[in-house]
């Protein structure tokens, strides 16, 4: 057993939307590749994945997003890690992202966006090179 922690993820549906197959896999594939995941189920607020995220310690937050409110979610969620002192947690957000929001969401503190047919190979990549370092390995 490595004695360096595993990346620890967060994977959450926060808002109204009812739909979590997409985040399953995501978490399952995740889970495959050697992380630590917490899924947090249907219908979170930012508050709840906020205060989830700080109880669980992670390193990463996924947050899977389909019906659209990604651009109030969103801000909330990066405004409630600032406030709790989480600016190291690397936030992604996936799921029905127009185009024309990417930037916006990358601009407010977002790591990336990957919208439907990203590979699961590239998120897994991104995240192990992008997650804050603190002694954490993939595997």
């Amino acid at each position: 057993m490595s004695s360096n922690p595993k990346i620890r993820v967060l994977v959450a549906k926060p808002g109204l939307d009812g739909h979590d197959r997409g985040a399953k896999v995501i978490a399952r594939a995740l889970r495959d590749a050697g992380m630590e995941v917490i899924y947090t189920g249907l219908r979170q607020t930012p508050e709840m994945v906020v205060t989830a995220s700080l109880q669980e310690d992670v390193d990463v937050i996924g947050l899977s997003i389909l019906s659209g409110a990604h651009n109030a979610i969103v801000p909330r969620v990066m405004e409630l890690l600032k406030q709790n002192h989480m600016d190291d947690v690397l936030v992604l957000v996936g799921g029905i992202i127009p185009d024309q929001d990417v930037e916006a969401l990358k601009k407010g503190g977002v790591a990336a966006v990957f919208q439907p047919g990203t590979p699961m190979d590239s998120i897994i990549e991104f995240i192990r090179a992008n997650v804050k370092s603190r002694g954490v390995t993939a595997s």
